[in-house]
């Protein structure tokens, strides 16, 4: 059965080749994205993995899954280079079990990678990267999506790290007890820190400390412009488009896109049709607009993909799944998009801004504790009375367990 899918992959891969050779922009394309990888923002299998098989690998075979954008044929025809696969968990879980549950989606893309090595190599550095790359396999990284995923812990935040998260996106589609998400802009939630609480500081400089990239896409106007103030490494939007072109509020407005540039940050545009046209319909020279415009306003320097693939509903016309990506690149260079600008849009810009600033002790400071009080926290180690009645196992204690057995194999 694996041969068969195998033989139909490189059928595949002929029958593109084929197309290419009648397309001298589509000849290019493939040509550039052989010396450069296609780094990819953000794409939310893992999720697809946890809703429909409940993460039980042992379910599913990528080579053969047909109903999702991703799968490792859709990935070779693609020519994937890089992904940052999305460990996500609804904001429902906040408060609740939001940091078990990312925890099982962090596993997951590990056990993917251990189940396809043939495929997927773990990543968490520009070099791994480029080793992968060299290797011809898919180099696989994790992005956090939405803070309340670290339910509000500095030490969380540390661990998840050790267990190969390199990017955190501040907000999902919900307020964290120290920062403000996109629903804000639009009037939809109210505003509860006008922007980041002081301790929504404290975490924007331990990422950079660590060498995390902070992720901007999904929070509010005020909190990008407060990042861009004071994070001392450049930020990333791993999933969001331009504002100018489609005015929905997960877009990003020109004066941030400025911002950008002036930090040497990256923007990695989304192809779901919502955030290209602000309409239920899209084609790929709608999302080429995104490209140039953002282009336009902050340099070719501060351009990325962020496709978004499998979580979201609406694709556009032409760009329906991860195989399709290539058909950007060469209608890039059909707009007269120069070989050093595609390379940097298709990898070179992230890989410049992977780098972090870490040279400085550990902040250790938790968050106050009336900031996050609720029925469903202790107060152990506040100096406040403890209404906890049943002493258990943390969760750091379990993420500490899981951080050094990492380390150990």
């Amino acid at each position: 059965m694996l041969s068969k899918v195998i033989s139909a992959a490189y059928l595949m891969l002929w029958i593109s080749s084929c197309a290419a050779a009648e397309d001298p922009y589509m000849t290019r394309a493939l040509q550039l994205m052989s010396e450069t990888p296609l780094i990819d923002g953000h794409n939310d299998l893992p999720w697809q993995l946890r809703m429909r098989f409940n993460n039980e690998l042992n379910k599913v075979d990528l080579n053969t899954l047909d109903t999702t954008h991703t799968n490792i044929p859709k990935i070779k025809e693609g020519r994937l280079g890089a992904q940052f696969w999305s460990a996500y968990v609804p904001c429902e879980s906040q408060y609740k079990d939001a940091v078990r549950q990312t925890l099982e989606q962090i596993d997951v893309v590990h056990r993917m990678c251990q189940k396809y090595p043939e495929t997927f190599m773990f990543a968490t550095s520009s070099h791994d990267i480029m080793t992968a790359f060299s290797m011809n396999k898919t180099a696989s990284l994790i992005g956090v999506e939405g803070g309340h995923s670290l339910d509000s812990s500095l030490g969380t935040l540390r661990l998840m790290y050790q267990l190969g998260v390199r990017y955190l996106t501040l907000t999902h589609s919900c307020n964290t007890p120290w920062a403000d998400n996109w629903l804000v802009d639009t009037g939809a939630d109210p505003s509860e820190h006008n922007g980041l609480s002081a301790f929504g500081k404290q975490l924007i400089a331990e990422m950079n400390r660590l060498g995390m990239l902070i992720d901007l896409s999904h929070v509010t106007q005020a909190v990008m412009h407060q990042v861009l103030d004071m994070s001392a490494a450049p930020v990333i939007f791993s999933h969001s488009s331009a504002y100018s072109v489609c005015p929905h509020k997960r877009n990003v407005p020109d004066d941030v896109l400025r911002r950008v540039n002036e930090t040497r940050g990256i923007v990695m545009v989304n192809f779901y049709n919502d955030y290209v046209t602000c309409s239920k319909t899209a084609n790929l020279s709608d999302v080429a607009d995104h490209f140039d415009h953002i282009k336009k306003v902050g340099g070719a320097g501060i351009v990325g993909f962020g496709g978004d693939y499998d979580g979201v509903g609406r694709l556009p016309e032409g760009l329906e799944d991860v195989s399709k990506v290539p058909k950007v690149v060469a209608e890039l260079l059909r707009r007269g998009w120069s070989d050093v600008d595609v390379k940097a849009a298709l990898g070179n810009n992230l890989l410049r801004v992977r780098d972090g600033l870490r040279d400085k002790s550990p902040d250790d400071v938790p968050i106050p504790y009336d900031e996050v009080k609720n029925t469903c926290r202790t107060s152990y180690g506040y100096q406040t009375p403890n209404t906890g009645a049943v002493h258990s196992l943390s969760t750091l204690g379990l993420l500490l367990t899981l951080a050094l057995h990492a380390v150990i194999t």
